[in-house]
């Protein structure tokens, strides 16, 4: 048995980490210490303690654990276990508590033949997933569960869980291992907040030691980086991508390049550098346009050159937009916009704005009437654009920084001449 667990923990308080809901007086503990267990739905990734907390509810209440997995189980699995219910001989008070890991695979009808047994009564269902519930859960399940997310445990709660594994590890060994401290804090900052993964690399430094003592050179070797736990499909790979923009919107470039770097390491370039396109025009837009060519020559030269020399481009991009000047203007300018073509506000074109028709001796169509503005001062004339039915509507809002400043100074002074 592995050695996270034949040691996982037996009660709450030896569980690691998760204080903000298992913690004296938080809400999960007071309602597994109630005794009247709810459905829940316990969200967070892989290691931080889900299935070893489903497990304490289990030996706390008198109802029947039963465990599935949401990539093999089916509805006959579901069915079958509510058949046995029957065979149990239990008081009325027993009942089962299904413990359902990685609901997310699940599809609709499979999530939706639960709700018939959750609602009479027939299941307590604990469901877990790695992925934003939300997103993955049916609403009906949702709204009769409630979600709890596990965070990712802190660096100094998982030293003494990786001390405590080394000593029980160690309790049945021949050879008298020592672990050096900064071994056990290099697995610590590198598991990722994962306790199970932390273990699991201390069980396998006293599989490879070649001597009793146990250095930070082996765990170096051991320990895998806790950047490549990222999964491009989930939610963690949009979460990095979010905090990636918002750091550089909020112009902070130390925490954008930490998100650079976390993207980096888990090498996808693709999204590095789609997102930082998008920044350019998004979040700096008007207030410095030239970062939109300057951040695609950037991104070509990464594209080009590969990792790792990669980094060295796009972190020139990341610092540059971080540090630039920030204008949203047109982008709230186009989604005004698109929100009017969707609602049905367009109208028809101008008469004056449709292209040149003829009559039948090849001369334009009188009543057009199109004012050619490079004929007038200023290249510009005044003239209705825009349909009738939105012909006042303003979508653009020039911004307050010196590009757009000059750009509306400059309207302002061809509208002086023209009243002039």
């Amino acid at each position: 048995m592995p050695l996270a667990d034949s040691i996982r923990p037996k009660t709450l308080d030896e569980v690691v980490g998760q204080k903000h809901i298992l913690g004296e007086g938080k809400p999960l503990r007071k309602i597994i210490e109630g005794g009247k267990i709810p459905n829940m739905i316990f969200y967070g990734s892989s290691g931080l303690g889900k299935t070893t907390v489903a497990n304490i509810i289990a030996d706390s209440t008198d109802m029947v654990l039963y465990k599935l997995n949401g990539t093999s189980c089916s509805t006959a699995d579901i069915k079958e276990i509510i058949a046995a219910r029957g065979s149990f001989g239990f008081g009325s008070e027993k009942g089962i508590l299904l413990y359902l890991d990685e609901i997310q695979y699940l599809n609709k009808k499979q999530q939706q033949s639960l709700l018939e047994y959750i609602e009479n009564g027939d299941i307590t269902l604990i469901a877990s997933t790695t992925e934003n519930p939300y997103f993955y859960v049916y609403n009906a399940i949702l709204s009769r569960s409630t979600v709890f997310e596990f965070k990712p445990v802190e660096k100094a709660e998982i030293v003494p869980a990786l001390k405590r594994a080394f000593s029980i590890a160690c309790e049945d060994s021949e050879i008298e291992y020592t672990f050096d401290e900064d071994a056990f804090e290099y697995i610590a900052a590198g598991c990722g907040g994962d306790v199970r993964k932390g273990i699991n690399t201390v069980e396998l430094c006293l599989l490879a030691a070649n001597s009793s003592r146990i250095d930070i050179e082996l765990a170096k070797q051991l320990t895998q980086k806790s950047a490549m736990k990222y999964d491009r499909a989930g939610d963690q790979h949009y979460d990095i991508l979010s905090a990636f923009q918002k750091s550089i919107r909020g112009s902070d470039e130390n925490a954008a390049l930490h998100y650079l770097a976390r993207l980096i390491a888990a090498g996808d370039m693709a999204s590095i550098c789609r997102r930082l396109l998008v920044i350019a025009c998004e979040d700096v837009g008007l207030a410095y346009p030239n970062a939109i060519p300057i951040v695609k020559a950037c991104v070509d030269s990464a594209l080009q050159l590969g990792f790792p020399e990669a980094r060295i481009p796009l972190a020139d991009a990341v610092v540059l937009l971080a540090t630039a000047p920030k204008s949203n203007s047109a982008y709230m300018a186009i989604n005004m916009a698109l929100k009017d073509v969707e609602n049905g506000n367009t109208g028809d074109f101008p008469r004056h704005l449709q292209n040149v028709h003829l009559d039948g001796e090849g001369a334009p169509v009188k009543g057009q009437h199109y004012l050619y503005p490079h004929d007038y001062p200023d290249h510009y004339v005044e003239q209705q654009y825009l349909p009738d039915e939105i012909k006042d509507r303003v979508y653009y809002q020039f911004g307050d920084n010196k590009f757009e400043r000059a750009a509306y100074e400059y309207r302002q002074k061809i509208n002086e001449n023209r009243k002039g």
